[in-house]
């Protein structure tokens, strides 16, 4: 089985969490291909996808969804699985999922979307987003979980190698 992995990522911290899950579906036994979404421009060969965008300001990355409006009708005749990254804190904030999430679960038909804590790091941002976190009063936080994302990766795994490619592929 042959997965393909993308995310997008304003600064790298979504990107890497997408290097993570295509580690640990390796680890699992099938072959992962992680790529950005403008990388990807078909799904030929691959048997599923995940997909994830950091989201800002309550909203999916761009590319993102570009690749869910390029790609779509190939999307939905493959499992899918979807991921978000972004709230930072303890709880998290915003608590909640971005505003598209459903949206971005109905258009590729997605089996599961799964919200990550996400991270600040100041060093890769712009002077407008520096302000903004300065004014919210948000420091330099990291508070992804690699234990938890590896976990979904697992789940997902599972869930493609207890089917076999003919039954996880029919919908």
């Amino acid at each position: 089985m042959r997965i393909l992995v993308t995310a997008a990522s304003k600064h790298g911290g979504t990107a890497e969490m997408a290097e993570w899950i295509g580690e640990r579906l390796q680890q699992e036994g099938l072959e992962a291909v992680v790529r950005a979404p403008d990388e990807v421009t078909s799904l030929d060969g691959f048997d599923a996808v995940v997909l994830g965008s950091g989201v800002y300001a309550g909203h999916w990355l761009q590319p993102a969804r570009t690749f869910v409006d390029r790609l779509g009708r190939s999307l939905v005749a493959r499992p899918v699985w979807i991921f978000s990254s972004g709230p930072v804190g303890d709880p998290l904030k915003p608590a909640e999922g971005p505003a598209d999430g459903e949206t971005m679960r109905l258009a590729t038909s997605a089996r599961e979307h799964r919200l990550f804590a996400g991270r600040i790091d100041r060093s890769t941002m712009g002077f407008g987003e520096k302000a903004i976190m300065t004014a919210l009063r948000v420091d330099d936080r990291d508070d992804r979980s690699r234990p938890e994302v590896e976990a979904w990766a697992a789940e997902i795994a599972a869930a493609v190698l207890a089917y076999g490619r003919e039954p996880v592929l029919s919908r």
